[in-house]
């Protein structure tokens, strides 16, 4: 039986930490060029249609949720995986169209991957999330500035 003296004491990690991906804890120049954004998938020319697509996509389920700083690694990894899915099945759909049918096997793998896409948004949540645009002190002060020079300017018009 143990006594509390013989038990290690361990400390909880806060629960702040950032994410391996913030260039405060890791410096860009020691992740791959995936993680820093640079590059979608390695050895693949980004200007593709296909990689232009999907990055697409990538940007406005990011923005769905509030950007980037507002989503976890987990849901930035099941985003890209989203977005793959939604490409590959929009490639899919173009197939559909060009040839006026579709044949079983693809059916089946358009079905497949409309079903594991509709599982990946549920898990990251098929809701908006708004992002904060509470201006800040510096706008507020601008704005109140102009707002004055419109006051000046009117007054200075009345008296013509």
């Amino acid at each position: 039986m143990t006594t509390p003296s013989d038990c290690e004491i361990v400390t909880q990690k806060p629960a702040d930490r950032r994410p391996v991906d913030d260039p405060l804890v890791t410096p860009r120049k020691s992740r791959s060029r995936v993680t820093n954004g640079s590059i979608l998938l390695p050895g693949v020319d980004g200007r593709s249609p296909w990689v232009r697509r999907a990055k697409d996509i990538i940007r406005a389920h990011l923005s769905d949720l509030g950007g980037a700083d507002n989503t976890s690694t987990a849901e930035r990894s099941l985003i890209r995986r989203a977005a793959v899915l939604t490409t590959e099945l929009e490639v899919l759909e173009v197939r559909f169209a060009t040839a006026g049918e579709a044949c079983s096997a693809d059916l089946e793998t358009y079905q497949r991957c409309a079903n594991t896409l509709r599982r990946l948004l549920q898990s990251i949540g098929l809701h908006r999330r708004p992002r904060d645009v509470t201006p800040s002190l510096s706008e507020i002060l601008r704005e109140g500035y102009v707002q004055q020079e419109r006051e000046v300017c009117e007054v200075d018009h009345v008296g013509d």
